[in-house]
């Protein structure tokens, strides 16, 4: 999803990423040369990086890829219990560079297709440049990308105080794309703001061993737009991966028992091995995913009865193909 663009050509993700003081945007490269063990990440457009700004990208690339002690034991402890994955070096699920762009996005997700999930995640990212470019920073202007798919210009991910004083009629009208959905994103940005949902609880709960994954479920459920579907998405995106959700050929009462049946022995990264039979799914489809045209994205998984993913007990879980896609 926007503002995200992936250069099959050079392996190289590209996106704007925040300086530090959370307002001033810079378009940044990841890439893995080879031979290197290490992530080169390249500042676009801007000659000299303070210290502070050089962690403050750093520190959202990590959470981007998950690259931390906790998640590389997340990835060593699932690739124990699924042999497979470890060959395919399968175990980070993708994310934004914060909860509330990933928040935003589950709720992207829910009831439309994907195509125009795609959509929306630009009509925010053009909006953002709208906003950036009329209080343009005196240090480097608004950030922008080109759009890969039909060449607009799209700024970064709007923050919550960036959406939050958004007039809603002015949303709504000039962003019909959004749907209902833009009253859900607007009441979320100012209850972010107004402290009402504190985003780095959900995420502090990982390293409190008074919290577990059901309580941090029912806290998301109290969201304004969030079901369960969301919910499992924002969950995964947390950090927490025993929660597959999915329904069709099942209802809420055998749903359980049949992902327990197929995942439970995976327990507690269910969600990574869902995942990772997923993607052999999809790239048996369509081709290896990474190296995909963007003129393609929206074909991948299409529409709500396009690509269904069976699994060995024949179990459709149709609304998780969407799942989390960024």
């Amino acid at each position: 999803m926007a503002p995200n663009r992936w250069i099959p050509s050079s392996k190289t993700l590209q996106r704007p990423l925040r300086l530090a003081d959370s307002t001033t945007c810079v378009t940044v490269s990841i890439l893995h040369p080879p031979n290197r063990t290490s992530l080169l990440v390249r500042v676009h457009d801007v000659q000299n990086i303070s210290y502070t700004d050089q962690r403050a990208i750093l520190n959202q690339v990590a959470r981007m890829l998950r690259i931390s002690e906790r998640d590389e034991m997340a990835v060593t402890e699932y690739q124990k219990v699924h042999q497979e994955a470890k060959e395919k070096g399968f175990g980070r699920v993708f994310r934004s560079p914060t909860l509330f762009e990933d928040l935003v996005k589950c709720l992207l997700l829910c009831n439309c297709t994907w195509s125009n999930t795609l959509k929306m995640a630009r009509a925010l990212c053009e909006l953002q440049f709208e906003l950036s470019n009329n209080k343009a920073s005196a240090r480097s202007g608004p950030c922008k990308v080109i759009n890969q798919m039909d060449g607009r210009i799209l700024g970064n991910f709007p923050t919550s105080k960036e959406l939050a004083g958004f007039d809603e009629n002015t949303l709504i009208n000039d962003h019909k794309v959004l749907g209902y959905r833009a009253k859900l994103i607007l009441k979320l940005a100012r209850d972010v703001e107004r402290g009402t949902i504190r985003l780095h609880e959900f995420e502090k709960a990982l390293d409190d061993t008074s919290f577990n994954q059901d309580q941090v479920f029912r806290r998301l459920m109290k969201i304004k737009g969030f079901g369960s579907y969301a919910c499992a998405n924002a969950l995964m995106c947390i950090g927490y991966y025993q929660h597959v959700h999915g329904r069709k050929n099942c209802d809420k009462k055998t749903a359980r028992k049949y992902v327990a049946e197929i995942y439970d022995k995976y327990a507690p990264y269910q969600c990574l091995a869902y995942w990772s039979e997923l993607l052999d799914f999809y790239e048996s489809k369509f081709g290896k995913l990474s190296e995909l045209p963007s003129s393609s994205y929206e074909t991948v998984s299409g529409s709500r009865d396009g690509a269904i993913y069976k699994s060995a007990v024949t179990l459709s879980f149709h609304n998780s193909l969407n799942m989390h896609r960024v």
